[in-house]
């Protein structure tokens, strides 16, 4: 895992290989520098990965920089979560949450 939060950056160019491509279910969230509840999702974000490393993959997708990826999944709120396993999106969830609200809405993915 990259980075210390074990939350890992993907862009449009390695999103295939970090999400399509995964072994473990990923959670996708679509944020941006200017999003207030994007900034507020961080810590539960890592807290999250730090959790849940064995069983779920933990990603964060800037819009801004990567137009290609936000489109192809028509992504137009921040924060977007998307969960894919298998390559496919299986739930998508608009909006910051708290840990344990978001950590119930993934158990039926996980």
């Amino acid at each position: 895992m990259s980075g210390a939060t074990g939350v890992t950056e993907v862009t449009d160019a390695d999103f295939e290989a970090e999400v399509i491509g995964a072994d473990l279910p990923v959670l996708v969230e679509f944020t941006a520098d200017w999003c207030p509840p994007c900034r507020q999702m961080g810590p539960v974000l890592s807290a999250l990965a730090a959790e849940e490393g064995e069983r779920l993959k933990v990603v964060r997708l800037d819009v801004d920089t990567n137009p290609e990826t936000t489109n192809t999944y028509k992504v137009l709120s921040m924060p977007t979560f998307l969960v894919f396993r298998g390559g496919e999106p299986v739930k998508a969830m608009v909006g910051a949450r708290p840990k344990r609200r978001l950590l119930a809405e993934l158990e039926e993915v996980l």
